[in-house]
Formats: C-alpha cells, sequence, structure tokens
C-alpha cells in the first residue's frame, strides 16, 4: 500500500479524495460495500479490455463491469461519482496498470488498502515493455497491442481470481487455456496479414503512439502524432516531418483512431497533398477503447483483429475476406 502523503496533491487526484468524503457524509459508504450479484462476485474492471479478460477468465461466475466503454480515452479519464460508488461496492478492481488510467491513480492506491485491486500489465516481464523518450520515466501502457503480451495478462487473471476464489481454480484455468489458444491463433494471423505488406509500405501512421508493441511484434515502423498519452501535443514540427516521411516513403495511408479527435491526422494529409502526394485514411483503428459492446469489435479478440485487417490491407497487403475468424464486416 502507498502510504498517504501530507504534501498538495493534484486536482485530479483531490477531487478524488472529495469524492470518498461525500460519499462518507452522504452515507452512502455504507452502502458502497462489498457486495454480490446474486451471490457472484462483483468484479470492476477500468478498461474494455480488462473487463474482457476477467469475462475470458471467470466467465458466468462474476459480475463483471467496465467503467470506460466504447471511444473513451482512458490517459484523460476522470472519475465520476457514479464511478466511485461502482469501484467502492465492488469485491475486486481490475485496470490497466503502467499509468493507462493516471488520473485515477490515486483512487487506485487508495481502495487497495480495503480490498484486492489487481493491474494486468503487473505480471509482465520488464525487459518487454517499452520505455519512449520522453515519458516521465513511464513505460507505454498500450501492452495489449501484443496478444503474446495481453496472453500473460490473461494468465495473471486467472492466478489472480484463483486466489480470491479457490473453489472455481479449476474453471478459471480451462476458460483461460481457451481463451490463450485464441490469442495465439490470433497472433498467427496477424503475423501472416502483416508479413504480407510491402516493405516499403511497413509503416503504420496513427493519431497517438498506441501501436509501438503492435510494431515491434510484426515488424511495422510505428509513427505516432501525438507521444504514448493524448495529453501530450504534436507541435508544427513534427506535422512537417511527418508529412516529409509520407512522401518519401510514398506511404498510401495513415489511421484514425476510434477515441483519438482526427485534426492532426487531416493535417497529414493536407500537407502531403501540398506536396503533390495522395495519402488517404486507411480506416479507424481501436487503440486505448474497444468497439460497441455485444459486437465482434466490441472483444479483444475483435479489437485486434479488425486492427491488423485494416492495417494489412490499406497498405497493401493480402487478407481474407471476413478477417481472423470471418466476422469483419465486408470492407
Amino acid at each position: 500500500m502507498i502510504p498517504e502523503s501530507p504534501d498538495p496533491v493534484s486536482d485530479a487526484a483531490s477531487h478524488n479524495r472529495r469524492s470518498v468524503l461525500v460519499l462518507a457524509g452522504a452515507g452512502l459508504l455504507s452502502a458502497a460495500l462489498p457486495a454480490t450479484a446474486a451471490g457472484k462476485p462483483v468484479l470492476q474492471a477500468t478498461t474494455g479490455q480488462v473487463a474482457d479478460l476477467l469475462r475470458a477468465v471467470a466467465g458466468d461466475t462474476a459480475s463483471i463491469s467496465s467503467l470506460m466503454g466504447e471511444g473513451i480515452d482512458p490517459h484523460s479519464y476522470k472519475l465520476t461519482r457514479a464511478d466511485t460508488v461502482a469501484l467502492m461496492k465492488a469485491d475486486a478492481v481490475f485496470h490497466s496498470g503502467l499509468f493507462l488510467e493516471g488520473k485515477m491513480a490515486e483512487m487506485l492506491d487508495k481502495l487497495a488498502a480495503a480490498k484486492p485491486v489487481h493491474a494486468a500489465a503487473s505480471v509482465l516481464p520488464g525487459d518487454r515493455l517499452i520505455h519512449p523518450e520522453g515519458a516521465d520515466a513511464h513505460p507505454d501502457p498500450h501492452v495489449w497491442m501484443d496478444p503474446t503480451l495481453w496472453r500473460l495478462a490473461l494468465l495473471g487473471v486467472r492466478d489472480k481470481l484463483s486466489g480470491l476464489y479457490p473453489a472455481n481454480a479449476a474453471l478459471y484455468a480451462a476458460n483461460a487455456d481457451r481463451a490463450a489458444a485464441d490469442f495465439d491463433a490470433l497472433n498467427l494471423y496477424a503475423a501472416k496479414v502483416l508479413g504480407s505488406v510491402p516493405e516499403k509500405a511497413r509503416v503504420l501512421v496513427t493519431a497517438h503512439d498506441a501501436f509501438s508493441y503492435l510494431g515491434r511484434a510484426y515488424g511495422l515502423q510505428v509513427v505516432g502524432i501525438q507521444g504514448i498519452s493524448t495529453e501530450s501535443e504534436a507541435g508544427l514540427q513534427r506535422i512537417e516531418s511527418m508529412v516529409a516521411l509520407l512522401v518519401d516513403r510514398k506511404i498510401p495511408a495513415v489511421f484514425v483512431e476510434t477515441s483519438v479527435s482526427d485534426r492532426n491526422i487531416q493535417a497529414l494529409i493536407q500537407g502531403a497533398a501540398a506536396r503533390g502526394h495522395k495519402v488517404s485514411i486507411g480506416g479507424s483503428l481501436y487503440s486505448d477503447a474497444m468497439g460497441t459492446p455485444g459486437t465482434y469489435e466490441g472483444t479483444y479478440v475483435g479489437m485486434i483483429d479488425h486492427n491488423v485487417t485494416t492495417i494489412a490491407q490499406a497498405l497493401g497487403g493480402t487478407v481474407p475476406a471476413g478477417g481472423f475468424q470471418g466476422r469483419l464486416a465486408a470492407r
């Protein structure tokens, strides 16, 4: 547990503390004690990707929900009063980690004093994390972009749940084995379709640097206009250098993201056009958030399938109709 500091805290941290005090003053703390839904433990995830891991392992043995849904940016997300109540009511809290949910870090630390709090990325080997320059010593948190890393996170969730609810350990193990097999097959598919992209076109240009793990895994040069956090700003010099890259390498497509504004991407397209090179939008990628809940793209496998299929097709690779599992919409 991280002890409470007497020093001044950030506005976001102060908001979290005030939220707890408001709940206490309103008599809601007692109502927010850990509870079960129909005899099932209540597991609260921060992001859709983490909730998907929990569903893959726990199945219908737990009540699982996510604070952030489709199109939500976790880098800038601030807890609402309802979020605070949900976190306090949960029997256990699971977050992505590596400072992805930076604005709720202090709340997560406080919760860890009262209940199990698990960071999915906490089990990953340090030597497999990417440390971008100028990222304030924080590793790149977008580890789910590499299915082999997210497979390790899956097994970490299995182990955590097995420790909390040992009566279900055998079921968790069987469920995790099935999900791990899906992740392995997804990894092989991604390697095949992205490997079909012509060498000169193997450059992935996106709004922010959320795809470095994907690029490292499958041999793509990844260039984000912003850094690993959407909180950073892109300067004119950065835009101009990326326009030069697009023109010099004759890159045919750039990509927008579902949870990030396309303003900077449009500036790239216009800049390249002014230098006589046509660049199109190759598609919209899922970066920090998955697709619509209840859809194929609203699952982890569907999210990555959509991304690698979209990238490979736009950059001149060969992809099968319907992608990895034949479940993607016609494109």
